[in-house]
């Protein structure tokens, strides 16, 4: 049994045994679950269950934020249900930031949520939305300049906003490139880079960060590595080579 799922498992038994469950041991048993969920989707859902009658404490609330936030991303199963998860998980993000607004993540997790309700919405008919994106974007960055992933959202809407709202794509070079100084194995800002050379038709540079995400034998968010950076760079990299943007066949599909 791999450590993660050892020191989770451990961890909940610990729990089950005791009278009260603390907001500290809920924290520390959801994050032992989510540490290598991919091994097992469902602990996302023991993770949730925990956290929500957990102490809301800011801890337990931005948690359960982020918990709501991976709910929606690979958990639901229908456009309704992501809705719903996205919105639990911007309730649950507002009261974090409601207790404390000096907390980076907290504002983070509000703002990941929030822009997948965008998404599914769309931008134009998202228009406040998308608003309350850019101040909470702003804010991580205030409070922690070196938060890698507020710099890789900063980064997303700078490259994927038009310019009359805030747009600009040299920016969003700049962002996500301090985000890999601060954190060479975070594969979520080469996923992003990569998507950003693609669109300014900078096809070996974008080759170079998709062979990257493919290639990185210790990813920082191992579960999003393999169950979605992965894949998906290795799908770029058959496109691109089928529309004989860079050379060499295409790239495999499916994981070794």
């Amino acid at each position: 049994m791999p450590l993660a799922a050892a020191c989770a498992l451990m961890i909940l038994a610990t729990l089950a045994a005791s009278p009260a469950v603390t907001a500290e041991d809920a924290v520390a048993a959801a994050k032992a679950l989510l540490s290598a969920w991919h091994e097992d989707p469902a602990r996302i859902d023991r993770a949730r269950a925990l956290l929500e009658t957990a102490n809301p404490t800011p801890e337990a609330l931005t948690e359960l934020s982020r918990v709501w936030f991976l709910t929606g991303d690979f958990r639901a199963r229908s456009e309704a249900e992501r809705v719903t998860a996205y919105e639990r998980g911007m309730d649950a993000g507002r009261r974090a930031v409601a207790a404390a607004p000096q907390s980076d993540q907290a504002h983070l997790f509000l703002a990941f949520n929030t822009g997948r309700t965008a998404e599914i919405k769309g931008v134009m008919r998202a228009f406040a939305l998308v608003g309350s994106i850019r101040e909470e974007s702003d804010t991580v960055l205030k409070l922690n300049p070196s938060n890698v992933e507020g710099l890789i959202l900063a980064g997303g809407l700078a490259a994927d906003l038009p310019a009359m709202m805030g747009g600009d794509k040299t920016k969003a070079e700049g962002y996500f490139k301090r985000a890999l100084e601060l954190d060479p194995r975070q594969t979520g800002a080469r996923i992003e880079l990569a998507r950003l050379y693609i669109t300014n038709k900078r096809w070996i540079d974008a080759q170079r960060e998709l062979q990257g995400v493919i290639d990185e034998p210790a990813a920082t968010n191992m579960p999003r590595w393999a169950t979605s950076d992965r894949p998906r760079a290795r799908t770029l990299l058959a496109e691109l080579r089928e529309r004989g943007r860079i050379p060499g066949p295409p790239a495999p599909s499916q994981s070794p």
